[in-house]
């Protein structure tokens, strides 16, 4: 299966007490990876991210709404000046939604932007589902025919979270 692998750079506002990156700001890594990798960017126009199909800003004809997160955090992640790289890719595409899912890994200063998943343990795994919305509506919409073509590409399995009790 194909996966993105989006840098995300840590910060240390990031970590906490135990100089591990805090469970919110995990959160935000795994958002700016989701921005990174689903918006399109203007200044990104020489190399562009193969999903980034959404416009953005307060002027776009669409917006995307959070619908759902889990997280499981699997081992501490501490500071790192090489950025983390998030692996993501698309448990379930739906009519008006989609799944993304994410794995948290260290890597080097440089890696290729798509390819197979590393097989490495990761230190989180994730999914959010995602709501495309009418911005001016505020209504689910359908996914484009131009969405799905740059997104199907990436779906994949969806992720499986440890049984709560």
């Amino acid at each position: 299966m194909t996966r993105l692998h989006v840098p995300v750079a840590l910060r240390w506002s990031d970590l906490d007490a135990y100089q591990h990156v805090n469970n919110v700001e995990m959160f935000r890594l795994l958002e700016d990876a989701r921005i990174t990798a689903f918006w399109r960017h203007p200044d990104a126009a020489d190399e562009p991210w193969p999903t980034a199909v959404l416009d953005t800003g307060p002027h776009a004809s669409s917006h995307t709404l959070v619908a759902r997160q889990e997280i499981e955090y699997l081992r501490p992640l501490g500071f790192t000046r090489n950025p983390v790289r998030v692996e993501m890719w698309i448990g379930h595409l739906g009519g008006a939604s989609l799944e993304v899912c994410y794995e948290v890994h260290a890597g080097p200063a440089r890696f290729d932007r798509v390819g197979p998943a590393s097989g490495q343990v990761p230190y989180a795994k994730a999914a959010t589902t995602i709501v495309v919305v009418d911005a001016i509506t505020e209504q689910p919409r359908r996914i484009t025919a131009d969405e799905r073509a740059a997104w199907e590409p990436f779906v994949g399995e969806a992720l499986t979270f440890r049984r709560r009790r």
